[in-house]
């Protein structure tokens, strides 16, 4: 044991960079994975258990004012229900701010779908006017216990009570209407009904819409929500950053074990002759593998102990949404087992490709035997040719060199080509960010606001307000209701926005646009809910009024997990004539504000406008710029323990080849310059093989997200040529640029030293 701690020391001696970088290497993997936990945990958790505390109802439907709801109490696999409660549309202002509500009358607290407090108080009997707050409304709204909203256009004004989580879908201005208990008091004009449905089974939500729709009627639904939709909503965002580093880290971490098992490979060839010696004095094959084994995964265990240290007292610190996923993700039941399984998970991988290498320097015979002479010692046709056209001889000799042994320098290429490859992807999700950032018009977002009229602006004098401000560049009249689908299973959002003269400019990825009679587009969460095509006829229900349209395109579509299909105004018009806009896209000019136009319209308005900037998806992803940054850099690392492993090789390997170079009269620099050249071909060869297999990868990863959050494909966007050129260029400099220092002083040593290494 003795010997093998002695033999391990002087090895770390003599490769300490290398140590340090595969330290370095598994603390950034571990951290990533860690972080990748914590955000699934933070996008689960947290909604999971509101609903679990709540005991929130699988199903909420609502309906007008004459459904008779009680009767889905009985139906089959109800366990319980919460209601049926009326309900009455209304604006609040608060503070500058607006927001669209469900003011829903609740006489007492709820068995199912109970709010749980945050702040505050339960409505009171003796407080008419008092109301309690849905978490993210109340936010919007910048309220609090104690504070007065008030219903513009009106003289009510109601108190905040309380603050209160719940499991149902959150407000989304312009989009979900926020949710307000409210005593039966308080709901003066009511506009509907809604009940929740909490099953005995999850699993049997769709058949409990379909009962509640044969039994209610399609022409009583207003819209239904399920627990599905409510949780992926909640997740969002979160849930993909934790993906992006899912897949990164174990990208990275494949990638070191890879690099680990290269290095080791290669040490092993280049010290045969040494381990022979170890086991001529009384070294057994086992001691042998346990000096290459205990050694890495001593570097693996330090590297993933700092990275579980480092998450756990300064992950929470982490400014953003990162932080705040590690401060949850503390607080959960499993954490703990976690923070130590996610790291040994990574020591133990990296010391499976750790031992399948080192089984090699088991297998070293114990007597010496002579090196094989160098590969290549004849030069191939192609290289007798450059030669004889003058080209200069460490080029040739160096590309002659990297490429001689195929098998030995196709796995190099590979390894290093890895890292590079998912650098490649990194930077492929940061440019298609930049693009949903820049240019929303290309996802499906051309309006920068949304903004809705009350009763008392008609359609004429909305318009004409939109229309005079100088910033607005169009505004498209919509509306939007929600509709079942065919077996009356679920509720999508059926938009007319635009008209046949002035078309809403929507982002198309498959087909073409609407122009003709029942012609429409619509979302990919769309397509797959009912397992349809562009060119299909799909028939909904709105109401009593069944409405049959025929898909011609596949638009992007951010909202509502893709569940949209969008066709014009006129269309839908041409089924109900009475139907009036209830909602107006607003279109900006290039470089105006959408907050100081927001501002400016609500003003001109004078209480009938509710405006709210359109929201972009990439504002939601800001924390993936900096966790793009740290991979990248991660993987530099593990390219950078690669590239010294082929610069370590190819200098020992030339160690022959040194009296041979000095024979025919390169000079030094001459001989320097072949390996050199040699280390430049291969990252070459990397680069380009990263390069030509990330891009696609990348393109293929993106939309297949795309595709599975709803959006659908078509937002993926490759770094440009130039930038993918600078990023090759670069790479192959640096590599240059780290070989120069080794080949330099292999290409001095004294004529003894050579003739001793290769005796």
């Amino acid at each position: 044991m003795r010997a093998t701690l002695r033999w391990a020391h002087s090895d770390l001696r003599t490769h300490r960079g290398e140590a340090l970088f595969l330290v370095l290497a598994t603390a950034g993997i571990v951290t990533s994975l860690l972080l990748a936990t914590a955000l699934f945990g933070y996008a689960t958790n947290p909604w999971q258990r509101v609903f679990t505390q709540a005991r929130g109802a699988h199903v909420w439907i609502h309906t007008g004012e004459s459904a008779a709801l009680r009767e889905l109490a009985r139906l089959d696999g109800v366990e319980s229900v919460a209601g049926p409660y009326t309900t009455e549309s209304a604006t609040l202002a608060s503070r500058g701010a607006r927001a669209s509500v469900e003011l829903r009358a609740t006489p007492a607290r709820p068995a199912v779908g109970r709010p749980l407090l945050v702040s505050g108080r339960w409505l009171r009997p003796a407080q008419p006017d008092g109301v309690v707050l849905e978490t993210r409304l109340a936010r919007a709204l910048l309220a609090g216990p104690g504070d007065t909203l008030t219903l513009p256009g009106t003289a009510r004004t109601l108190t905040v009570l309380g603050v209160a989580d719940s499991a149902e879908p959150r407000y989304r201005p312009g989009e979900q209407p926020g949710l307000v208990w409210a005593p039966p008091s308080a709901v003066r004009a009511p506009t509907g009904q809604v009940i929740g449905l909490r099953l005995t089974d999850p699993g049997d939500t769709d058949y409990a819409v379909q009962r509640a729709v044969t039994v209610l009627g399609a022409g009583a639904i207003g819209e239904v929500s399920t627990w599905q939709q409510a949780r992926a909503e909640a997740q969002g965002d979160s849930r993909l950053l934790g993906q992006v580093l899912a897949l990164f880290g174990l990208g990275a971490l494949v990638a070191a074990g890879l690099a680990v098992h290269g290095a080791i490979a290669t040490r092993i060839h280049g010290h045969l002759r040494d381990i022979s010696v170890l086991k001529a004095i009384g070294f057994t094959p086992g001691q042998v593998v346990r000096v290459f084994l205990l050694q890495h995964v001593a570097y693996a265990l330090l590297g993933a102990a700092a990275a579980a240290a480092l998450t756990q007292a300064l992950g929470s610190r982490v400014p953003g949404r990162l932080g705040d996923a590690v401060g949850v993700w503390q607080g959960l039941p499993g954490h703990t087992a976690l923070l130590f399984a996610v790291p040994a998970g990574a020591v133990l991988f990296i010391g499976a490709t750790t031992g399948l290498a080192a089984w090699r320097a088991g297998r070293v015979p114990p007597v010496p035997v002579p090196r094989p002479a160098a590969a290549g010692g004849r030069l191939s046709g192609a290289a007798r040719r450059a030669l004889g056209l003058r080209l200069p001889p460490a080029l040739v000799l160096g590309w002659h060199k990297a490429f001689t042994r195929r098998p030995r320098s196709l796995a190099t290429v590979a390894r290093l080509a890895l890292p590079l490859l998912l650098i490649v992807v990194a930077m492929s999700a940061w440019t298609t960010i930049d693009r949903i950032h820049g240019s929303p018009e290309r996802i499906g977002l051309a309006a920068a606001l949304t903004v809705h009229a009350d009763a008392g602006l008609g359609d004429r004098d909305a318009r004409a307000l939109l229309d005079r401000d100088p910033q607005v560049a169009a505004a498209y009249p919509g509306v939007e209701v929600a509709a079942l689908v065919p077996g009356q299973t679920a509720t999508i959002a059926l938009r007319g926005l635009g008209t046949r003269r002035e078309p809403y400019p929507f982002a198309l990825a498959e087909g073409r646009a609407a122009r003709g009679d029942d012609e429409a587009v619509a979302g990919q969460g769309l397509l797959d809910l009912l397992d349809v095509h562009v060119g299909d006829w799909v028939r909904m229900t709105v109401g009593d009024q069944p409405q049959i349209l025929h898909i011609v395109g596949r638009s992007i579509e951010p909202e509502n997990a893709g569940r949209v299909i969008s066709t014009s105004l006129d269309t839908l018009r041409e089924n109900d004539p009475r139907l009036a806009p209830s909602l107006y896209q607003v279109r900006l000019h290039p470089g105006a504000d959408p907050r100081e136009v927001a501002s400016r319209l609500t003003a001109a308005g004078h209480g009938h406008l509710e405006v709210h900037a359109v929201t972009n998806p990439a504002d939601g992803l800001s924390a993936l710029r900096g966790v793009v940054v740290g991979l990248v850099a991660v993987l530099a690392l593990i390219g950078l323990i690669e590239l010294l492993t082929a610069i370590g090789g190819t200098v020992r390997e030339g160690e022959r080849d040194l009296l041979a170079l000095k024979a025919i009269g390169l000079s030094p620099r001459q001989i320097t310059a072949v390996t050199v050249t040699a280390t430049g071909c291969t990252a070459l060869a990397a680069v380009v093989a990263g390069t030509l297999l990330g891009a696609p990868l990348a393109h293929w990863l993106i939309d297949r997200q795309g595709r599975s959050s709803g959006i659908g494909a078509g937002v993926a966007q490759a770094p440009s040529p130039l930038l993918l050129v600078l990023f090759g260029t670069g790479a192959v400099l640096g590599a240059v640029a780290v070989a120069a220092l080794p080949a330099s002083r292999a290409a001095r040593r004294r004529l003894a030293d050579t003739l001793a290494a290769v005796a």
